[in-house]
């Protein structure tokens, strides 16, 4: 590997390594499934606002087809820990009831990304095409808290309707 590539392939390491790094400290298991839920995604959200280098380099890799990121030997083990978290969350949700069953956590966290990731990714063009300010701490709060709702309404189990009488 070239010395630039090798520079490239340590940053994207340590950009990932940063984010998983903080959803374990977040102890996310002493939480009820629906707390824990929405603190992960509210620290996707915050990770992603607050780093968009780390946007930029994901989305580069991307356009590069992950070329980079397969020489890795270490990327799949700095990730395992999202779905381990997440899986733990999901399932405790399922046990007591809260989440509906037959989700993938996966998709889960395919789901939360795409939803955090776009706010940064596509920021200035969404923000230019529809006159919103996607700059603006509120309008971010916002997203954020909009969000978070989404994740939660995806996953809840949703009460059946009254038969009537």
């Amino acid at each position: 590997m070239v010395a630039k590539e090798g520079l490239y392939l340590a940053a994207l390491e340590a950009s990932y390594k940063k984010i998983r790094d903080q959803e374990l400290d977040l102890h996310l298991d002493v939480l009820d499934p629906e707390a824990a839920l929405r603190r992960l995604v509210a620290i996707n959200f915050d990770h992603h606002v607050a780093n968009e280098h780390y946007i930029r380099l994901v989305m580069s890799e991307n356009m590069n087809r992950g070329r980079t990121l397969a020489k890795s030997d270490q990327i799949e083990a700095l990730n395992r820990p999202a779905l381990t978290i997440l899986s733990a969350i999901y399932s405790r949700g399922v046990d007591q009831g809260v989440f509906r069953p037959g989700l993938n956590p996966v998709d889960i966290h395919a789901s939360i990304s795409a939803l955090t990731f776009y706010n940064v990714s596509n920021r200035y063009t969404f923000g230019m095409i529809f006159q919103v300010p996607t700059h603006s701490p509120s309008y971010m709060a916002m997203r954020r808290e909009h969000i978070i709702e989404m994740m939660v309404c995806f996953l809840k189990v949703q009460p059946s309707p009254s038969m009537p009488h």
